[in-house]
């Protein structure tokens, strides 16, 4: 039976009462969120200053230990864990820190590990011997395809325009073609530096526009040019790395049948300093929407833009985005091959896209167009709204006429966490097809019981006297429940958002999402959950825990752009009914404790179906990670059965999550650099090589 959102006001209070008192509540429920959001910006820079000091206590800790007799084995036995084999201990200069040294820059919305010059010196500045490295892989490449450059070009700064060819010309990888296109400009040395390039290397070929068309008239007339396998876009002040093309033509050549590229990306200063690295997950459907982070490197093979019908006019500022959007319609997810190395620098200085959004107001409106398009192009129903009044998006989905019941079900602890969980589903849930599910194991008192009573018709009780594990609960409740989704809620959760669950409905409704985790908040409004990380730690981790709010950005916006993370927390998971059967529900023979919704969302990944993320459906959590059951006697021989049960089984995402990045430490749920990164830019073996290693241990 569908219980009403107002259930719990009784059979006998009036219509209008209720209504008034579940405004009351939401309003309540605002006026309260936005004190707590107050009182946890206060708390912030004090939790930050501690945590910056213990971190580099710790580091300059493991300085000392290192200078007295190197690293102990219990460490090198975590290292290989997270899967740095055979790397060797950072040079004294990678841990010697100070406080400034770890601090974090979030200018612009953007988060940064300052470290980042150092890290790039360490591990991402080409010298002899990588460069080397990269011209004897690159021999055994037989069919070594043309590389069509393609920069339009407006009126760039004469020296930023010349650092932008000589980058191209500066390339490991030598069959490539530079086609530009002069979008008219009015200022003289474009044309003196263009005709200069051209008549000294013949691989550089210009063609010179008689009207002003902007960018994508210009793209396309670079293309017009073009003769290569693949395009790759560039912009006219930006820089490309010295082994762009080498690495891309490598991961062009160990991927099967590809379509379209994309790579890391980081910012440079006029100085020419490298700042604000960008590493990205591999595909994500849902993350494209919210923002283009294929942006730079791109690289798309020429048929597919052919078939597309190249830049469209009239989206400048996001024809990037339109173009991929397009392309990713008509091929397959699996022909997207992300290389996790920065290829690709964007220039920042006044006037660039990546110093403000507001240099180029036009992109704003552009990139919220381009997404509306392409949801209506695959029948999606959806509205999109930009984001902060930025380039970000959000998507709100629209329900379909026929709702699917949603099964919302409860595993009891405590008696007062699950009366404020009910009451609030209850209470303030709009969406009306809802049957709330608790599940009694014998442990109720009678108050309890009392309670579930009162509101028979909005809940169903489903009884067990049997000594079942947490996975048998869920799947036992699973089975008695009748909706079309199944919401497993734990009972330490508290709704603070009427619009919750259309969120979460909404978010499955995108074809190949089977599961969905909402952001979840301490009741001090910083962040519990959004989305899980494989590997952190050796088991799993929670990126943006507590150092974050309910209002930051994240990651490069992450904390308010729907995802696809590689799995999310069972104490809120919603999965379809169709996916939840398919692989069995949760396991009963293997991870029954801890870890079962990771275990979940990758059998459900193994099934094809992806896990969702949405930022816009908000609930609080009242437990914090101290408050979690003790790792002692029989919960501790159940951990480390667990944690090698996960670390065998899902060996691969525990070593390389797809949805986070080798470049980003697994040591912590910051985003913090790798130090060293899990994958070397010029490595000396191929993949095949690494996995048939693998195979023989």
């Amino acid at each position: 039976m569908t219980g009403s959102p107002h259930a719990s006001d009784g059979p006998d209070r009036p219509p209008a009462e209720a209504d008034l008192l579940r405004r009351l509540r939401e309003a309540e429920a605002s006026i309260e969120s936005l004190q707590n959001a107050a009182r946890a910006q206060e708390s912030l820079a004090d939790r930050l200053t501690a945590a910056v000091e213990a971190a580099s206590q710790a580091q300059r800790e493991l300085l000392a230990l290192r200078q007295q007799r190197g690293l102990p084995r219990s460490v090198q036995r975590v290292a290989r864990r997270l899967g740095l084999r055979g790397a060797s201990p950072a040079p004294e200069a990678a841990v010697t820190t100070t406080a400034a040294a770890a601090e974090w820059s979030s200018a612009n919305g953007i988060l940064a590990d300052t470290r980042y010059g150092q890290w790039v010196e360490m591990y991402d500045t080409l010298d002899d011997a990588g460069r080397a490295v990269l011209v004897a892989r690159l021999d055994e490449v037989d069919d070594k395809p043309l590389v069509s450059i393609i920069l339009p070009v407006y009126n760039p700064p004469e020296e930023f325009l010349r650092e932008a060819i000589e980058s191209v010309r500066r390339q490991i990888y030598e069959n490539w073609e530079l086609c530009i296109s002069d979008d008219r400009s009015t200022d003289t040395h474009v044309e003196r530096v263009l005709d200069e390039y051209a008549a000294a290397d013949p691989r550089i070929r210009v063609i010179k526009r008689d009207l002003n068309g902007h960018i994508s008239a210009s793209s396309n007339s670079a293309i017009s040019l073009a003769s290569g396998r693949w395009l790759c876009l560039m912009d006219h002040d930006d820089l490309l790395a010295d082994h762009a093309l080498a690495v891309a033509v490598l991961a062009l050549r160990e991927a099967d049948d590809p379509a379209i590229l994309y790579s890391d990306e980081d910012h440079i200063d006029d100085e020419g300093a490298r700042l604000a690295p960008y590493f990205k997950p591999d595909f994500d459907p849902l993350l494209i929407l919210g923002q283009n982070y294929f942006s730079h490197l791109s690289m798309i093979r020429a048929d597919l833009v052919a078939q597309v019908g190249g830049f469209r006019e009239g989206y400048e500022g996001s024809q990037d985005w339109d173009l991929v959007l397009r392309v990713l319609e008509i091929v397959r997810p699996d022909q997207v091959v992300h290389v996790p190395h920065v290829l690709y620098h964007w220039r920042v200085h006044p006037g660039s896209t990546a110093s403000s959004v507001s240099a180029k107001p036009y992109v704003v409106e552009a990139s919220r167009r381009v997404v509306q398009e392409h949801l209506d192009r695959v029948g999606i129903e959806a509205e999109v709204h930009t984001a902060w009044g930025g380039s970000f998006n959000q998507v709100r989905w629209v329900l379909p006429p026929a709702l699917p019941v949603v099964s919302v079900v409860i595993l009891p602890r405590t008696g007062t966490r699950i009366r404020r969980c009910v009451e609030s589903i209850l209470s303030l849930t709009a969406y009306p097809e809802i049957e709330v599910v608790v599940v009694d194991d014998g442990g109720f008192r009678p108050p309890m019981r009392q309670f579930l009573r009162d509101r028979a018709g909005a809940v169903t009780i489903v009884e067990t006297h049997d000594d079942l594990s947490d996975a048998a609960e869920r799947n036992l409740a699973a089975r008695a429940a009748r909706g079309d989704i199944l919401c497993f809620v734990d009972d330490s959760v508290e709704v603070i958002s009427a619009s919750w669950l259309e969120e979460v409905v909404g978010t499955l409704s995108h074809p190949g999402v089977g599961c969905v985790g909402v952001k979840l908040l301490y009741p001090d409004f910083t962040i519990a959950h959004a989305g899980l990380v494989v590997g952190i730690g050796g088991t799993v981790g929670y990126p943006h825990r507590q150092l974050f709010d309910r209002l930051s950005n994240g990651y490069f916006g992450r904390l308010n752009l729907a995802q696809c993370p590689s799995a999310v927390s069972m104490t809120v998971m919603a999965v379809r009914r169709q996916a939840f059967d398919a692989v069995g529900g949760f396991s009963e023979e293997h991870l029954t404790g801890l870890f079962g919704d990771v275990d979940l969302c990758l059998r459900l990944a193994e099934a094809g179906w992806r896990t969702g993320w949405t930022p816009k459906a908000e609930m609080l959590v009242h437990e914090r990670p101290e408050d979690t059951r003790g790792v002692e006697g029989k919960n501790a021989v159940r951990f480390d059965r667990d944690v090698r049960y996960l670390q065998r089984r899902w060996r691969r995402w525990v070593e390389d999550d797809p949805a986070y990045n080798p470049n980003l430490s697994l040591a912590h749920e910051t985003f913090p650099l790798a130090w060293p990164p899990r994958i070397a830019v010029w490595a000396t073996r191929t993949h095949q090589e690494h996995d048939a290693e693998d195979g023989r241990s």
